[in-house]
């Protein structure tokens, strides 16, 4: 069974908002980081927004700070990235990722990646 299956993304126009949801199963929030990254073509992929391992933090790229925001409904198994504000440079293709006992959004930290939701924002 994929631990993460990613869904939610689509085609908005600048200004426009987006919320991509991320279905977890069998990895605990208490033990795992979750995070969102992207990559878009031509470049490498990044860290968009991260809870910690127990939930003891959140991390947010300067790019998307004040703009996205990351949460997770334990109830649900789902974690969510609320995006407001889009820019044309956020599209990209999402990946929600979890990483055990982990504190950072750095790429190598994740263990379990999803198969990735597109979002393109047009101007």
């Amino acid at each position: 069974q994929v631990p993460l299956v990613e869904s939610g993304g689509g085609s908005v126009q600048a200004g426009g908002s987006l919320r991509l949801s991320c279905a977890v199963s069998g990895l605990s929030y208490s033990t795992y980081c979750m995070g969102w990254f992207r990559q878009a073509p031509g470049k490498e992929r990044e860290g968009v927004a991260v809870i910690y391992a127990g939930g003891v933090g959140t991390y947010y790229a300067d790019s998307v700070k004040g703009r996205f925001t990351i949460s997770q409904d334990n109830a649900k198994n789902t974690l969510y990235l609320q995006m407001i504000g889009l820019k044309p440079e956020d599209t990209a293709m999402y990946y929600c990722a979890a990483g055990y006992d982990c504190y950072s959004a750095r790429e190598s930290s994740y263990n379990y990646w999803g198969q990735g939701t597109q979002v393109t924002v047009s101007s």
